[in-house]
């Protein structure tokens, strides 16, 4: 089983890599099939958005402070330390926090790169700064619910505890994507993106860890 684990880390990291350039391709491209159904979603989700400010408001409440970037690698902070005090896991901890580095400076880096406009509407619900591609709610998501769900597992949390956790974990990243979208500050694609770049992190990280995985953790 220690030897199964990185080939199959290996397996999905390759996958996830290929599936990421290939959409940041398109994007950098400006493929038309592409833009136009970002096009589509995000005027029918806009058009919802304007409707229902009930649910825009509950909506900004969570991708503001429930799911935003700083309040996840708070999170993750809290974890390593968590990590430091009761298990003395200092390259887990490590590990942890070195992750969520780096996918911060992915994300800008490739936003930098791709430099997308966001959608622009003459009724916006919501704004945002810097360009779109990726969505940094969806990648920063995608990295610590990842990276969380893998230490927990390999704490042997089993059963209605563990898929209780899984749930938490896929509403977040799912949710936060679709309150991108919803606000109009993303089209659907960024938070693709976000979503495929988190994954590939997470899996490359895991790659390493568990190759470097000792008796001590």
């Amino acid at each position: 089983m220690h030897h199964q684990i990185p080939r199959t880390a290996l397996l999905v990291t390759t996958v996830l890599a290929l599936s990421s350039a290939l959409l940041l391709t398109l994007v950098a491209v400006e493929w038309g099939p592409l833009f136009a159904l970002d096009a589509e979603i995000a005027r029918t989700t806009h058009g919802w958005a304007v409707r229902q400010r009930g649910v825009t408001q509950v909506l900004r409440v969570l991708t503001d402070w429930v799911w935003d970037p700083v309040t996840m690698r708070l999170l993750c902070g809290g974890v390593a330390l968590w990590l430091l005090w009761r298990a003395a896991a200092w390259w887990t901890a490590l590990w942890l926090v070195l992750t969520c580095a780096v996918a911060a400076v992915v994300q800008q880096g490739v936003k930098a790169a791709v430099a997308r406009p966001r959608p622009v509407w003459p009724d916006p619900v919501d704004s945002a700064r810097y360009t779109a591609f990726p969505s940094g709610h969806a990648m920063t998501a995608t990295v610590v619910c990842g990276l969380l769900l893998w230490l927990i597992r390999r704490h042997d949390v089993r059963g209605a505890r563990w898929w209780a956790v899984v749930a938490v974990a896929v509403v977040s990243v799912v949710g936060v994507g679709f309150t991108r979208v919803w606000l109009g500050v993303h089209w659907f694609s960024d938070v693709l993106g976000g979503w495929l770049l988190g994954a590939l992190l997470v899996a490359g990280a895991v790659l390493i860890l568990e190759r470097r995985r000792g008796p001590q953790g």
